[in-house]
């Protein structure tokens, strides 16, 4: 079903992949989306080149999924630019119903791992298992960057209220030792997960009280729960931290990024995401779910256990104040 205003003029939800879009630069991505309608998807393509992070070709894709789920249609473009081969191998034209280009497929392990949906467990394992040869690395440094994949997923499991579960994507860059990871889906985002226990107001307060260690939308309770101690995406952003390297987050209208800690400069995780040095804005196109994405610098990448304990800290400390000043507010019967 197409949906159509004064004078039939068909209305699209609409988005280009640009010649460039990592995490340092994705905001122009991110604004050429227009979320006009729920069931009619129309993507366009740079024509010269594109060189793009996984995370853009996992919210491509789970707009796809969405799109096709609603019974709606695809108007996909067949990009020009010669980087279009990457594309198809990553899995996006499969996803847009282009057809393949028929190229030669090269084993992906040790390069890339291409665009994955993940609906349950069994599949998030096999994932991990499939991205291990990717990391280059020896198993202590690779524990974070597993932690990170089972993490966001298991956020979307448990949160987003989605059929189309996760859309993975990741790839490993030899000339900067590095692993980039985009998570994204299309449910119901961050706030509408958040106000079940807590206020906010809009998507920029709930995104900062998602990444606040011990806040979680399954209960009011300072901490979290047994199960959910709520402090899942405070441990990613710091993973992404201590490794100088870029983290992003978007839901409804808002995008928070961490931007990278200078060389030089000591490391400093803090509880409340406002004191890190990032950048922040709510008027972007309204994202109908929740997209993350993370670079991690292999070579940098601590001991998983050093850093849990240094996050593990960080999180003891804050979450005990936050109870005391729970415990001091004046009562009033």
């Amino acid at each position: 079903m197409e949906l159509y205003i004064d004078f039939g003029i068909k209305i699209y939800m609409k988005l280009h992949i640009p010649n460039s879009a990592f995490l340092g630069n994705m905001d122009t991505f991110i604004r050429s989306y227009s979320p006009l309608s729920d069931n009619s998807l129309e993507i366009t393509f740079n024509k010269s080149w594109m060189s793009v992070h996984p995370l853009v070709l996992s919210m491509t894709a789970a707009l796809a999924l969405q799109i096709k789920q609603n019974g709606g249609k695809i108007d996909a473009e067949t990009p020009e630019a010669t980087s279009k081969h990457y594309l198809d191998r990553m899995g996006l034209f499969k996803f847009l119903g282009i057809p393949s280009l028929s190229i030669r497929e090269h084993e992906p392990a040790g390069r890339f791992i291409a665009i994955t949906q993940i609906t349950d467990t069994p599949a998030l394992t096999k994932f991990i298992t499939d991205m291990i040869p990717l990391l280059h690395t020896d198993r202590d440094q690779s524990m974070p960057i597993e932690y990170v994949i089972s993490e966001l997923v298991r956020n979307v499991f448990e949160h987003a209220q989605t059929n189309v579960g996760a859309i993975v994507c990741a790839q490993f860059f030899k000339k900067t030792n590095r692993v980039s990871i985009g998570v994204a889906d299309a449910g119901v985002g961050i706030r509408r997960t958040i106000q079940v226990s807590h206020h906010a107001p809009d998507d920029a307060s709930a995104i900062k009280l998602a990444l606040t260690p011990g806040i979680t939308g399954s209960t009011k309770q300072v901490g979290g729960t047994e199960a959910n101690a709520g402090a899942g995406l405070f441990f990613i952003k710091s993973i992404a931290k201590v490794n100088r390297d870029y983290f992003l987050i978007y839901s409804g209208n808002a995008m928070y990024k961490l931007l990278k800690t200078p060389a030089g400069k000591a490391i400093r995780l803090y509880a409340n995401p406002m004191e890190d040095r990032y950048s922040m804005h709510a008027d972007f196109p309204s994202w109908h779910g929740t997209a993350v994405g993370i670079d991690i610098s292999v070579d940098k990448t601590q001991k998983f256990n050093e850093l849990l304990d240094m996050i593990r800290q960080i999180y003891r400390i804050d979450t005990k104040d936050r109870k005391k000043e729970r415990y001091k507010r004046a009562r009033f019967i």
